[in-house]
């Protein structure tokens, strides 16, 4: 699942590539491979090969989740929204994020009201 705000929030500049993947529920192999596939999908790279991730990069990995995983787009056609429609796309994975976190609270609270009864 994609991660809450309280994970957006975190105080860390860096990021692994293994934290990342477990923030949006996926293997670190898919990371990569959309790094492969989305030019603009380009973390920092240390020593060996090491993956850092900062804010932005996670912003544009959550943008391609939200197209891939949650809309259902083919990478090809979210590649490609993503080059026409930049804005738009990040726009739409906030909304999605706002969606996801306003049903949870609803389950959440649909569950202390059966509670009560």
């Amino acid at each position: 699942m994609i991660m809450d705000e309280n994970e957006q929030k975190s105080h860390k500049i860096y990021y692994s590539i293994s934290e990342v993947s477990q923030m949006f529920g996926v293997n670190a192999s898919l990371i990569r491979f959309w790094e492969s596939e989305i030019p603009s999908l380009r973390p920092k790279i240390v020593g060996s090969g090491v993956r850092r991730y900062d804010e932005k990069d996670i912003e544009k990995l959550r943008t391609v989740y939200n197209l891939v995983k949650v809309r259902g787009f083919k990478l090809s056609a979210a590649r490609k929204m993503l080059r026409a429609n930049k804005e738009g796309a990040d726009k739409s994975a906030e909304v999605i994020d706002s969606l996801i976190s306003v049903k949870n609270e609803l389950k959440e609270l649909k569950k202390q009201l059966d509670a009560l009864e």
